[in-house]
């Protein structure tokens, strides 16, 4: 399949690749692939729901990097020194930022209450009455997206600004990529609209009424801006000649901390980033409906591709492994 049948192949789709809006790839520092369906242009974004958690993972490092944070290992109630414990709870002030990146942070109830946060005036500190638990900490993976809120929280704290500002100032702007502008209306019809709505979006991101990001989804992007930052993965940190995150950060953020179940796919986890195979130096930062960044170390190759909502689609992998790859190469 070339690049002229892949394009066909997913414009005729009525299956799984139907709701494509962008795939671009870049190999060897070279733009291999650059493509679009459903009315979208390169330049338009799209919601890419948990590929933001990726994208936290990303910016933790840059603050550790430049000192806002000490360590992973340090304490998640340092930054919220005003903020009330619920009576006796204790487990809360043994959890970490590598807790919270590994996605081992304990959490009381057995779902997360996305009401209770959405309607809150501040996301962060509401999902934080949550964070702990009788259990304390069992090193158990807990996929949590209102979870990871804490981690904006965190980094606004120690940055003593908006995490959105850190992400444009130490990862958008020096990549060459559009700053992200706050959301802003946070209504329970804006967010159904946010998840829903199959147009192109702004590059923006989703806010709370603090001003503060939603972590673990509402980051827009292209798939030009994911393939730039997983090339940034891929050359281990450096862009343009300008170092942009430490080698070392990467090289724990990409380690498997985790070996996942069946639900996962059994992929290893990382510092919010997926190692898809045992064997092989291939990551993901994966969002639902299909939105991925795929780093292949091997073959050199970064590909964003972005997907407006679709259900029950996770990740994307095998397809690009199948008829992305094959048809750049040919």
């Amino acid at each position: 399949m070339n690049k002229e049948q892949l394009h066909r192949y997913i414009y005729e789709s009525a299956g799984n690749e139907s709701n494509i809006c962008q795939i671009y790839v870049i190999k060897d520092n070279e733009v291999a692939l650059d493509d679009c369906w459903r009315g979208f242009k390169t330049e338009d974004a799209m919601n890419v729901n948990s590929v933001t958690k990726s994208i936290m993972g990303l910016l933790a490092g840059i603050a550790l990097d430049k000192g806002y944070i000490k360590n992973l290992d340090q304490k998640v109630m340092d930054f919220f020194p005003d903020y009330t414990v619920k009576r006796g709870e204790k487990t809360i002030y043994d959890v970490t930022i590598k807790h919270l990146l590994t996605m081992t942070a304990p959490y009381k109830g057995k779902s997360e209450p996305w009401k209770k946060v959405c309607t809150s005036p501040d996301f962060t500190l509401a999902i934080l009455d949550s964070l702990g638990g009788r259990n304390g900490i069992t090193g158990e993976f807990r996929y949590a997206t209102l979870g990871i809120q804490i981690l904006a929280g965190v980094i606004e704290r120690a940055y003593g600004g908006k995490c959105i500002n850190f992400a444009n100032e130490n990862l958008f702007k020096p990549l060459g990529l559009p700053e992200r502008i706050p959301h802003g209306d946070s209504s329970k019809e804006d967010q159904f609209d946010f998840f829903m709505n199959k147009n192109p979006r702004k590059y923006e991101w989703y806010t709370d009424p603090q001003g503060c990001v939603t972590a673990g989804w509402g980051l827009c992007m292209s798939a030009k801006d994911m393939a730039v930052i997983g090339e940034l993965v891929l050359d281990d940190g450096v862009h343009g000649g300008k170092r942009i995150i430490s080698e070392e950060y990467l090289k724990d953020m990409l380690t498997p901390q985790i070996k996942l179940g069946e639900r996962f796919g059994f992929m290893n986890y990382g510092y919010l980033w997926y190692k898809t195979y045992d064997e092989k130096d291939v990551y993901a930062a994966i969002g639902d409906s299909g939105n991925i960044i795929y780093v292949n170390k091997a073959e050199n190759v970064s590909v964003g591709m972005t997907g407006t909502f679709k259900p029950r689609i996770f990740d994307r992998v095998e397809f690009i492994e199948k008829k992305v790859l094959p048809a750049i190469n040919l």
